[in-house]
């Protein structure tokens, strides 16, 4: 399901990401392209400026001027004289480098663009004036700038036809398009690739907490199966049961019954922490009372296993603590049973509450079996029990769970470390 959703979000993000990239690079495109045409144009105005300005100043057009000029490869002159083509013209067409019908499609083009007037010679002086325009000939399907200078001379009228193809521009055109597909590929394949990983990200805690309420139903299946069997074999039991010995069986029954709302309890609270339902009512406490309230209650259970219980209070008085009287007690209380459930007989347990400017710490040390740095690692996670402890039927392997989100709930921090001589520390650190 998820590797599907993966893929889904990865097309989605890189979809529209190179849909902008695409549709940013064909503005750009058009842009660039009207603006290439533009310049060329001008340029092409540039040249034909200069070109009438070099005509003015010569009074004889020769055929090495004209070979020279289209000898740099840009520009095809063709020129008549009072409508008579010059020899240049004829010679060029007779080697059958170019063809006419260029000329009389440019000629064509210019007619359709522009008012045509009749040429009067003049009798003074040259004079010379040239319009620019653009056209495409319908024999080659090239498309071309062109320019008509006309020159009135002294008994004669020039006509001349300047064409310059678009070939070059159409292929850098077309080169740049290239250009900017391959671009394109490229750009597309490395945001499809970023977007994989970007999108695992993103994925990556949701993926985490299906696996861990995957986890959680499994393992509450499995603590829910075993207490169900005992009070269904023990019913079946007392069926055909004596009397003096159902008393045994309903006996087991209560106690397994009591486990299963114990673990349906603390479920219950897990699932309130997870729907931000977890309810917590800050007081202003006196955390030294709460904890000599603690250890008067586990006192007892540390005697009948023969443990020391101490508790160690600042002499000084401490300031009240923000916090939830019931929630901070059901923190301690998992702490102590643990550590005296975990503590073997003659060993020792103790509390120890003490207070810095900002704020105050709460540990549990015990002298018991211990925690390995593996297990500290994991020993938050619901239903995780270190691998000596699997056997103690009392535990689920939900407390410490629950002590962890009550704590984070109140803005603290709980951890464990290693003590010295066995066994280990918790730590509660409130504000």
């Amino acid at each position: 399901m998820f590797k599907k959703v993966h893929i889904r979000l990865t097309i989605l993000c890189a979809g529209i990401t190179a849909t902008i990239m695409t549709v940013m690079s064909f503005i750009f495109l058009l842009v660039s392209e009207k603006a290439l045409y533009q310049n060329q144009f001008r340029a092409f105005e540039n040249d034909i400026n200069t070109i009438t300005t070099n005509l003015e100043h010569q009074p004889v057009i020769s055929m090495e001027w004209l070979s020279k000029m289209e000898s740099q490869g840009k520009y095809m002159f063709f020129i008549t004289d009072n409508g008579v083509p010059f020899l240049f013209n004829r010679l060029k067409n007779a080697d059958e480098k170019i063809s006419g019908n260029i000329l009389e499609e440019s000629i064509k083009a210019y007619n359709s663009m522009f008012e045509v007037e009749t040429l009067v010679t003049s009798t003074y002086s040259y004079e010379y004036y040239h319009l620019e325009y653009e056209f495409t000939s319908e024999s080659t399907g090239s498309d071309f700038f062109a320019s008509k200078v006309i020159s009135t001379a002294p008994d004669s009228a020039l006509e001349i036809s300047v064409l310059y193809s678009l070939e070059n521009l159409k292929k850098q055109i077309w080169q740049q398009r290239l250009l900017f597909v391959l671009i394109d590929i490229i750009a597309v394949f490395i945001l499809t690739v970023f977007s994989w990983f970007f999108t695992g990200k993103l994925l990556y805690p949701i993926v985490e907490n299906h696996k861990k309420q995957a986890a959680f139903v499994a393992s509450a299946s499995h603590e829910l199966r075993t207490p169900l069997a005992v009070i269904l074999s023990s019913a079946e039991c007392c069926k055909t049961a004596a009397s003096d010995k159902k008393d045994g069986f309903l006996k087991t029954i209560c106690q397994e019954t009591l486990r299963m709302s114990s673990l349906v309890n603390d479920m219950l609270t897990l699932s309130s922490s997870d729907n931000n339902s977890f309810t917590i009512q800050i007081q202003s406490i006196e955390l030294d009372t709460l904890l000599i309230n603690a250890y008067d209650a586990f006192k007892p259970m540390a005697d009948n296993k023969k443990i020391k219980l101490a508790i160690y209070l600042p002499e000084q008085a401490l300031p009240l603590c923000s916090a939830d009287p019931n929630r901070i007690t059901q923190v301690v209380s998992i702490l102590l049973h643990n550590a005296i459930s975990y503590t073997p007989e003659h060993g020792k347990v103790s509390i120890t509450l003490s207070h810095n400017k900002e704020h105050f710490h709460i540990s549990v040390k015990d002298s018991g079996i211990g925690i390995s740095d593996e297990d500290k690692k994991k020993i938050f996670d619901r239903f995780y029990r270190a691998e000596k402890s699997r056997s103690t039927k009392e535990h689920f392997g939900l407390g410490l769970s629950i002590a962890y989100e009550i704590v984070t709930a109140h803005g603290g921090k709980i951890s464990v470390s290693d003590a010295e001589g066995g066994g280990c520390i918790f730590t509660v650190i409130l504000g």
